[in-house]
């Protein structure tokens, strides 16, 4: 039976606007952030899009964005959490690598995660949320990287990384049999 899955990104933040790396650490959602949430929740309402179960990451970031999008009960994960820059954690964005070819190890001298482990245990929590009988229709908060590395576990993501991956976008998903199809992505126009 086929199910939807619907995974977006957090609103706005401050260290977004700062140009910070923030993977574990937290910075609190902006006016513009809340905002992106609220049109989210419009998205929702005018597509009569219902959910049964609602997820985020333990980051308040991705917390608060679900509080402005339901009011329905959710549960915080930390297998949705966003990768871990290690020393670079509240850094310039500057510091960051370059490709996602770089990624994959990169963070690794710094303590931090490789995104081949963000794949995995983002791989593998979602599909222990989508494979329970009564989650049909479900939504997700996550961040920007642990949604790319989730993406690259079932198909090339280099063109959906090219349209970008802004703040509140939605990637709807398809799961059957433990797999997941990428649909769709709606992204707001900022």
């Amino acid at each position: 039976m086929k199910k939807t899955l619907y995974l977006m990104r957090h609103g706005q933040t401050l260290f977004n606007v700062q140009k910070k790396i923030q993977g574990w650490c937290d910075s609190p959602l902006t006016e513009l952030g809340k905002q992106q949430a609220i049109t989210a929740k419009k998205y929702f309402e005018d597509h009569h899009i219902i959910f049964d179960h609602a997820y985020c990451s333990t980051s308040e970031r991705c917390s608060d964005t679900l509080e402005i999008i339901t009011g329905m009960p959710y549960i915080r994960l930390k297998g949705l959490k966003e990768m871990f820059y290690g020393e670079l954690e509240g850094e310039s964005e500057r510091l960051n690598c370059q490709t996602p070819e770089e990624c994959i190890t990169y963070y690794l001298q710094f303590g931090g995660e490789s995104s081949n482990d963000v794949r995995d245990r983002m791989k593998k929590t979602l599909i222990d949320v989508m494979k329970k009988e009564d989650h049909q229709s479900v939504l997700v908060v996550s961040h920007s990287g642990a949604c790319f590395n989730f993406l690259r576990a079932w198909q090339d993501p280099m063109e959906e990384l090219k349209k970008g991956f802004g703040n509140c976008c939605i990637f709807v998903y398809e799961y059957d049999n433990h797999k997941f199809t990428l649909k769709e992505v709606i992204r707001q126009e900022n």
